[in-house]
């Protein structure tokens, strides 16, 4: 410790909430569980003996990459006049001291870090205890974010909060108003990818059943449904991804990961999105659907936990993931599928679910290691292009296949129509994948489709081909 700075009141800061809107010992947690069920077992053994125990075992089996985590500018703005004075600046808080330390190193920021051990949780009265030890009779102020803060705020000789503010405490408000979290909320259910779940009244159109407002209300009902549960999904997905999302340039905006909505919230949110659909699709369409339902529950959480992370199954995953919306909308109105137009599914959204790697291995940024929370190389490139491209003129193959077996059902008033829709599937093939070869495609290749202004004209002019061939006989 410097002398002189003693001399000054020093500037005490808390971790969680107040440095960074992330809870580290929470993050910490979720990260070691969803490594390996067992972890699962471990972690729940630890907490039993105690939240200190287990932060420290946590801390001792993964180490935190302090690195990424999000910082609030108006707290490191503080730290930096504090500095500039000469003042002592410590980072104390309840998350172990193997994180503290490492959070306080990566920030460059800190004369001194003060966390947890496994028989001592630095919180409230405890971290209070532990200031006034280290600083003896010298002033501090303390910036913080919760009601544990409210004793060490009172005897800090001025507290700065960014949440809670106690009556008549004299605490400061740091930083501007937060956004609303319904807005965050809105964001990680990401009603933008529901368009995906339009795949469910597909159904509706190859058995002819546009019209038939019985049908179209129990299509977009069930489709509906699968929105809902997707969002539960990506919440969870946001959860086990925080890692990830914040070392990509994009998606370390997303509300988890930037610590604009809290693990515990987005957890019941998640739970509230996925029972009452099912509970919904019950009363409505009963068990077939809620089958469906469930098992798309299960491969997603699966698809989560591993099966993103596995080579190649990852997109044999996806495929089968949108795949399985067809079926469901099969299943809604009670109608038989082909076995065409589900083969052709699987390989179209191979196609596109190879395209979606593709895009990330032209963007890593280091050569010769796996691809972060991937299972590829970036020499994989070539052959996953390969793998791509050949799914999607397969996918092309079985369509031909797909329309000639509807031929024959009497449906339509002029099928030969439908042979347009191959040549437009092979333009937009094509096209997609040149442009992902020139980096011009960034991320989901579903999402880029509905931005790019020729992708949606063509799916109008396809729409146009399919209505008139169930509608305008040629002769």
């Amino acid at each position: 410790m410097v002398p002189s700075k003693l001399a000054k009141p020093a500037l005490v800061v808390d971790l969680d909430g107040s440095l960074t809107p992330a809870d580290v010992s929470l993050e910490a947690f979720v990260r070691f569980a969803r490594l390996r069920l067992v972890n699962l077992f471990l972690l729940v053994a630890w907490l039993v003996r105690g939240r200190s125990f287990a932060k420290a075992m946590v801390a001792r089996a993964l180490p935190l990459d302090a690195g990424t985590l999000p910082l609030r500018e108006e707290v490191v703005h503080m730290l930096e006049a504090a500095r500039a004075e000469g003042r002592m600046t410590i980072l104390a808080s309840a998350s172990h001291q193997r994180n503290v330390s490492r959070v306080a190193k990566a920030c460059g920021l800190f004369d001194l870090a003060l966390g947890s051990t496994a028989r001592h949780n630095l919180k409230g009265t405890n971290k209070l205890a532990t200031i006034r030890r280290i600083l003896g009779d010298v002033p501090f102020d303390y910036v913080g974010d919760s009601k544990a803060d409210v004793p060490i705020w009172a005897a800090a000789r001025q507290g700065y909060s960014l949440a809670h503010l106690p009556r008549s405490s004299g605490v400061v408000p740091v930083g501007a108003t937060r956004k609303p979290i319904w807005r965050a909320l809105v964001k990680t259910m990401r009603p933008h990818q529901w368009a995906k779940n339009a795949l469910v009244l597909v159904p509706l159109a190859t058995a002819g059943l546009l019209f038939d407002p019985v049908a179209v209300g129990k299509a977009v009902l069930a489709a509906l449904l699968f929105s809902l549960i997707a969002s539960a999904i990506y919440q969870l997905n946001d959860m086990l991804d925080i890692d990830v999302d914040r070392a990509h340039a994009k998606k370390r905006s997303r509300p988890l990961a930037a610590g604009d909505l809290s693990i515990p919230f987005a957890l019941g949110i998640s739970v509230l999105c996925l029972f009452g659909p099912l509970a919904l699709a019950f009363w409505v369409f009963g068990w077939p659907l809620v089958s469906v339902l469930l098992g798309y529950f299960v491969l997603t959480t699966a698809y989560s936990f591993r099966l993103k992370s596995a080579m190649t199954l990852d997109v044999i995953a996806l495929a089968c993931l949108y795949t399985v919306r067809i079926f469901a909308g099969a299943v809604a109105i009670e109608v038989a599928l082909s076995f065409w137009l589900l083969l052709f599914s699987v390989f179209f959204f191979l196609s596109l679910g190879y395209l979606k790697r593709y895009t990330e291995l032209a963007a890593a940024s280091e050569p010769g290691r796996l691809l972060k929370g991937r299972g590829y190389l970036d020499s994989d490139i070539e052959i996953v292009g390969t793998s791509g491209i050949s799914a999607g003129m397969v996918s092309i193959l079985v369509m031909a296949l797909f329309i000639n077996d509807i031929r024959e059902t009497g449906i339509y008033a002029a099928p030969d129509l439908l042979w347009l829709l191959c040549l437009g599937l092979l333009y937009w093939i094509n096209r997609v994948w040149m442009m992902a070869k020139r980096g011009q495609v960034d991320g989901d290749p579903v999402a880029f489709a509905l931005k790019d202004r020729r992708s949606l004209a063509l799916g109008a002019m396809m729409a146009v081909v399919f209505v008139a061939a169930r509608f305008l006989p040629l002769g």
